[in-house]
C-alpha cells in the first residue's frame, strides 16, 4: 500500500493529537501488564466496554497473574468469565497460561503460536505492553484505515482484510513509544467518532486527509453566486483514492 508521505504523517499527527485531548480513561490503559493486556483484549473481543470494566477488575482480582491461571482448574477460569459469555475465550486463557506461565513472550510472531490470540491480539499485546512497533487491524480499525485511504473497499472480505493491514503497517509510527498512541487512537475513533452506524465527519480529527470525507463532500452540491446571473451550482471533484498494492 502506497500512501503519499505528507498524507501519512498529517493523518497520524491529527489522529494522535486527538487521542491525547480525548480518550477515555480504561483501567486497561493505565498497565503496561502483558498479563492484564491480555485479558482485557480477549475480554473486549464481541463485548461492549462498559460491561467489560467491572468484570476486567474482578477476574483479575480472582486470578492475578498468568500464573495464577495456570494454577487453576479451567472451570474455575470459566466461572469468572461467567456474564461475558464467548467461554470459548476463557478455555483458550487457560491453555495459553499452561503454556506461557510465569510469562508473555514480547515477539508478535511468538505471542500469536499460542492458543486464542490472532494477528490483532499478538498486535495489541506486543504495542501495548511492551511498546513494539506492531501494527494491529480489529473490525474498528479497518473500518477507520479503508474510509480514510481506500474508500469504496469492503474491509470485511479477504482483499479489504489484506488491504486494511498494508495501511496499518505504511501509516505506523517507526517509534514503538509512538505506535502504542498511534495503535491506541485508531481503536478509539473507530469506537468513538468513525463508528459502523455513522461515520461523525464533522467531529473527526483526520476528515482533512479522508478520501470518505472528500468524497462525500464532492456529492453535496455547492452554491456559488454569479454576477447578475444568478446562483449556480458546483461540484467539488473527490480526491483520488491511493493506489493498491
Amino acid at each position: 500500500m502506497r500512501i503519499p508521505g505528507r498524507a501519512r504523517l498529517e493523518f497520524g499527527r491529527r489522529l494522535r493529537a486527538w487521542y491525547r485531548r480525548s480518550a477515555r480513561d480504561l483501567p486497561w490503559r493505565r498497565t503496561r501488564d502483558p498479563y492484564e493486556v491480555l485479558v482485557s483484549e480477549l475480554m473486549l473481543q464481541q463485548t461492549q466496554v462498559v460491561r467489560v470494566v467491572p468484570k476486567y477488575a474482578e477476574f483479575l482480582q480472582r486470578f492475578p497473574t498468568l500464573a495464577s491461571v495456570a494454577a487453576s482448574k479451567p472451570a474455575q477460569v470459566m466461572e469468572a468469565w461467567a456474564g461475558l459469555g464467548y467461554y470459548a475465550r476463557a478455555r483458550a486463557l487457560h491453555r495459553l497460561a499452561r503454556l506461557a506461565a510465569p510469562a508473555l513472550p514480547a515477539d508478535p510472531a511468538a505471542l500469536r503460536a499460542l492458543p486464542g490470540i490472532g494477528a490483532y491480539t499478538a498486535g495489541a499485546v506486543a504495542s501495548f505492553a511492551y511498546e513494539r512497533r506492531a501494527a494491529l487491524v480489529d473490525t474498528n480499525v479497518a473500518r477507520v484505515l479503508t474510509r480514510v485511504f481506500a474508500p469504496g473497499l469492503d474491509p470485511r472480505t479477504p482483499h479489504g482484510r489484506r488491504t486494511a493491514w498494508a495501511i496499518a503497517e505504511a501509516t505506523l509510527p517507526r517509534s514503538g513509544t509512538v505506535a502504542y498512541a498511534h495503535n491506541q487512537a485508531l481503536i478509539e475513533l473507530g469506537a468513538l467518532i468513525c463508528t459502523a452506524r455513522v461515520a461523525h465527519c464533522t467531529a473527526c480529527p483526520v476528515r482533512s486527509v479522508c478520501n470518505s470525507a472528500a468524497a462525500a463532500k464532492a456529492r453535496r452540491p455547492r452554491h456559488i453566486d454569479g454576477a447578475g446571473s444568478g446562483a449556480r451550482s458546483g461540484r467539488y471533484r473527490p480526491a483520488a483514492p491511493f493506489s493498491v498494492r
